[in-house]
């Protein structure tokens, strides 16, 4: 039934959150800011670069209103300096990613990317990651007017292709994921294992839940 698979990155193709962590913790030492732990950085994933950076100053989920802009810029350009030189120092993929990905290539099915990341991050991810070479089409946060868990990017996906929302997946860890699915009309598989803010990814409905992602393939009766 479907022909376009669409992955989410952080969280459910790569673990990334000991190398955000490291990025977070950079930049708050920098401003004399106390350090988080990598299980509350994890919380805070999920809605690209600035909100994370945003929660980080705030020391929690709910950003504070007294931040300033001033604040919020210098600690995204902090953050970036030592993010983008450390991209996949620590990251690393999730089991059963490669022979997921190789399978669904092999069984001819297209394969795209869509991730809240900003796009000079996600390219050289995937690249060091090693697998570029999978995905017909890669969308970063800021790649197109609006993201997850807006259905643009999903529906830009489906455009590509010249596909019926039916003919095509969107999988991922968090509830942006699946938001973004039900709003595009697509049916969604929801990963247990990734970033959701703590929140069980089964509270958002999608239409399969698994905890492994290679469990795909049994869906998909690859």
């Amino acid at each position: 039934m479907y022909k376009l698979i669409c992955f989410d990155l952080d969280g459910t193709l790569v673990d990334s959150v000991p190398d955000l962590a490291a990025g977070v913790n950079s930049m708050l030492t920098q401003l004399s800011r106390p350090h988080f732990s990598e299980d509350t950085v994890l919380g805070w994933v999920g809605n690209g670069v600035p909100i994370l950076v945003q929660r980080a100053l705030s020391g929690s989920v709910d950003i504070s209103s007294e931040l300033t802009d001033a604040e919020l810029n210098r600690g995204v350009e902090l953050f970036l300096a030592h993010y983008s030189v450390n991209l996949f120092t620590d990251s690393k993929l999730y089991p059963n990613v490669i022979e997921t990905l190789t399978a669904l290539k092999l069984g001819g099915y297209k394969l795209a990317i869509i991730t809240n990341k900003p796009i000079a991050q996600t390219k050289p991810v995937l690249a060091l990651a090693g697998i570029s070479d999978f995905f017909d089409i890669v969308l970063g946060g800021d790649s197109l007017a609006e993201k997850k868990p807006h259905p643009l990017p999903l529906q830009h996906c489906q455009q590509q292709f010249n596909l019926s929302s039916d003919e095509v997946l969107m999988v991922g860890d968090s509830k942006n994921d699946i938001i973004a699915a039900k709003a595009a009309n697509f049916d969604s598989f929801g990963l247990t294992y990734g970033y959701n803010y703590g929140i069980p990814i089964s509270d958002s409905a999608p239409n399969f839940v698994a905890d492994d992602i290679g469990d795909l393939l049994t869906v998909l009766k690859v």
